[in-house]
């Protein structure tokens, strides 16, 4: 068990955190800085959960998300506040492109996760013919959205397959490994569906989104941001920070209970220990929350065991510069940060990203390699990720080969799986997440956050552990003073 002894006062009500990813962290960020007693238990070995940095050829690389959203706050000033500022580093390009059809096609602009605004700007990632259905879309009857929709059907049916098929599927492939026929608009755009649902035309309602985000943040700087040494590094930091503030972090310590004390509070039982909490944070994935919440609320723990994940593996790659044929520092390569792949085209990669264009800070660190890496797995295609390691390295390769051109082989490979790494949203989604929180809304000083709950980036998980420390605060429980041992 790896142990930090933090230095709160006392009398300070005590919280404990159930697990130890961005979410779990954020929440003990934002408990001890409101001055709480903080004990944050971590099952695994390491923090981060899905943020984690490893060496491939002695070059340090993101071994799982690489970027988080700039526009929105959260993340960035959590970076800050953990002592990242300086190290905050937009990419380098961020334009990408499509393999589809049997070529590499620049990604369009002008959509909405892949919902276009204008017709033109997919000439030639499209065919004319589904160009011009596109253009025709507002001719048609206004669609009935209800309470919720697959975005991926509401778009088929006002635009045409082909838009969804070789950019909307491989778009939100690439933040949920999901289906696109399957995932509930109002979950992954909810400003799309608020708008469609007050337009005729879903090109308008793209339209109005996209302006009402020019308006709200005229010269905006870069969509995302990276953190020089890698995305990775934020755990630690902000766990450095916790511990700074009093808090204590405790690792290898999976909880086996979670149970209401007599007298009021919770009791927190591990292998080892029992702990007792004023209040409780509970940050972890939908299986195992739903799994402590059995007793004490069932209905809350039966809609998360509902709650479906697709798995995934990224593959890393490191090759010399010298050894790419062709010139300039992609050296054989197209243009750009990497590409997208449609399912619909039947390869075995999913993406790619170009890792040394895209991050300057790992083009400098490394300046005689040339890092990649590819991702694999799709919601019902788990099969992939069953072959051994040297299989996905050569699916990759093959793709990489036909896609780019790419003959050269590398000096590194990392394969890493990410088993059950992203919740599904399907239709539905939100109510469920409504149903869950109302469940758990019933048990005095408890709450729940993380990528189930109100999306799977970085910022929206650290967003609803803020909401879910925020409200822990709030409790009257929480007023009183603890005046009790933090474990027994």
């Amino acid at each position: 068990m790896n142990a930090d002894t933090g230095t709160a006062h006392a009398d300070a009500a005590h919280v404990v955190v159930i697990g130890g990813g961005i979410a779990g962290l954020a929440a003990a960020h934002r408990l001890v800085g409101s001055g709480a007693r903080v004990t944050l238990l971590e099952a695994a070995s390491r923090l981060g959960g899905k943020l984690q940095t490893g060496e491939i050829a002695g070059a340090q690389v993101d071994l799982g998300a690489e970027s988080m959203l700039a526009r929105r706050p959260e993340a960035v000033e959590l970076a800050r506040a953990a002592g990242l500022g300086d190290r905050l580093q937009p990419p380098a390009t961020a334009s990408a492109s499509v393999w589809t059809r049997g070529a590499l096609r620049p990604m369009p602009k002008g959509h909405v996760m892949g919902v276009p605004g204008d017709p033109a700007a997919l000439a030639g990632l499209l065919s004319a013919e589904a160009v011009d259905r596109i253009a025709r879309e507002p001719e048609l009857p206004p669609a009935e959205l209800g309470d919720d929709v697959a975005i991926g059907a509401l778009v088929a049916e006002r635009l045409g397959r082909e838009v969804v098929d070789r950019l909307v599927e491989p778009l939100l492939g690439g933040v949920y490994a999901g289906d696109a026929y399957r995932i509930s608009m109002r979950a992954a755009v909810p400003r799309l569906f608020e708008a469609a649902r007050g337009h005729a035309s879903l090109l308008a309602a793209v339209r109005e989104v996209q302006a009402e985000a020019a308006a709200a943040q005229p010269g905006a700087g870069p969509v995302f941001t990276g953190i020089e040494g890698g995305v990775g590094l934020l755990p630690d930091a902000v766990a450095a920070a916790v511990r700074a503030h009093g808090g204590r972090i405790l690792t290898e310590t999976p909880v086996v209970d979670l149970a209401r004390a007599a007298g009021g509070g919770w009791r927190i039982r591990t292998d080892e220990r029992t702990f007792t909490a004023d209040g409780v944070v509970l940050a972890a994935p939908a299986w195992s929350a739903s799994a402590l919440l059995a007793d004490e609320s069932p209905a809350a723990s039966a809609e998360l065991a509902r709650v479906e994940y697709a798995s995934m593996a990224l593959v890393t790659l490191a090759f010399r510069r010298t050894d790419l044929a062709g010139a300039g520092a992609g050296r054989g390569l197209p243009d750009g940060s990497g590409f997208l792949v449609p399912p619909v085209d039947g390869r075995a990669i999913k993406a790619s990203t170009f890792s040394t264009r895209k991050w300057g800070w790992l083009d400098r660190a490394a300046p005689d390699l040339f890092v990649l890496r590819t991702s694999l797995g799709r919601y019902g295609e788990e099969e992939q990720l069953h072959r051994e390691d040297h299989e996905l390295v050569a699916a990759s390769l093959a793709d990489l080969g036909e896609a780019a051109g790419l003959a050269a082989r590398p000096v590194a490979a990392e394969v890493t799986r990410w088993i059950g790494g992203l919740p599904q949203y399907p239709v539905g989604h939100p109510a469920r997440v409504a149903r869950i929180r109302e469940e758990v809304a019933k048990l005095p000083g408890l709450r729940v956050c993380g990528a189930v709950y109100d999306g799977v980036g970085i910022p929206a998980c650290i967003a609803s552990a803020h909401r879910a420390a925020d409200e822990i605060l709030a409790m009257p429980t929480l007023a009183r003073s603890a005046g009790q041992d933090a474990g027994q």
